[in-house]
């Protein structure tokens, strides 16, 4: 038996967390990544049949790449890399912070694309290698809100089909993976959440495990290579002016 492995950056909590359950439910053996959530890993791994931990800060982009090439010397069988973890600071459309902006590009862009290209050109794996960046709604249904974040995301969903180009003569896949309002965030209070997660067009609330499933299903490399996956009860379909927590704020105001 030689299950495969699946590396999940930010996987000791929330979406991330909910990746591993996920994976390591069917069989593989994952590895999870923290910065600072070192306890929370290792109390993960602790209830899976087969897992790890590795720490990496991904403000550093070259510990980010040497950690995957350390990976692939002494993983067989690595085929997949899910760079979930992201930074979400606020700055506004009209003052652009540039120490967000630096973190925002770094964690949620760079070292993400850094780690696809040195996990696809080092790692080996049965049947092809699968990346996965999380990207978000925010690719369709813009607002000003949150500036550097999304333009993080928007410039990490620009390396998807580029780097699938640059594949599409291997077994190799890399794929997006876009959520919307899955988890309270930011400020965001218990009943604040409660009316944001609501606000797409079925009026209900996008479970963590839901993003589990699609992370899942794109690791078996059913789909053409550079395909992104929506998962947010058609949030993307809007036209939202601000981010779900504010307009969530507005109409609780009017109330």
């Amino acid at each position: 038996m030689n299950p495969p492995a699946v590396l999940v950056t930010g996987g000791a909590v929330r979406i991330g967390a909910a990746i591993v359950r996920r994976f390591a439910d069917a069989g593989w053996h994952v590895i999870i990544h923290y910065r600072s959530s070192s306890g929370e890993a290792d109390a993960l791994a602790k209830t899976l049949p087969s897992a790890e931990t590795i720490g990496c800060d991904l403000n550093d982009g070259e510990a980010a790449v040497a950690m995957v090439e350390t990976l692939a010397r002494k993983t067989s069988n690595w085929r997949c890399l899910v760079n979930s973890a992201s930074v979400f600071d606020y700055d506004s459309v009209t003052a652009l912070d540039p120490e967000t902006n630096r973190e925002a590009m770094q964690v949620n862009a760079v070292t993400p694309a850094r780690m696809a290209q040195a996990f696809l050109s080092s790692a080996s794996a049965e049947g092809g290698r699968r990346v996965i960046q999380v990207t978000d709604q925010k690719l369709e249904n813009p607002n000003p809100d949150f500036f550097s974040y999304t333009m993080s995301k928007h410039a990490l969903d620009a390396t998807i089909p580029m780097m699938a180009i640059a594949h599409q003569h291997s077994e190799d896949r890399i794929y997006g993976l876009a959520p919307g309002a899955i988890l309270a965030s930011h400020d965001q209070t218990e009943d604040e959440t409660e009316l944001s997660h609501r606000l797409n067009p079925l009026a209900r609330k996008t479970a963590a495990n839901e993003i589990a499933d699609a992370a899942l299903f794109l690791a078996s490399g059913s789909l053409r290579s550079g395909e992104t996956l929506f998962i947010d009860s058609g949030q993307h379909l809007l036209n939202q002016d601000r981010d779900v927590i504010y307009l969530a704020r507005e109409m609780a105001a009017l109330n």
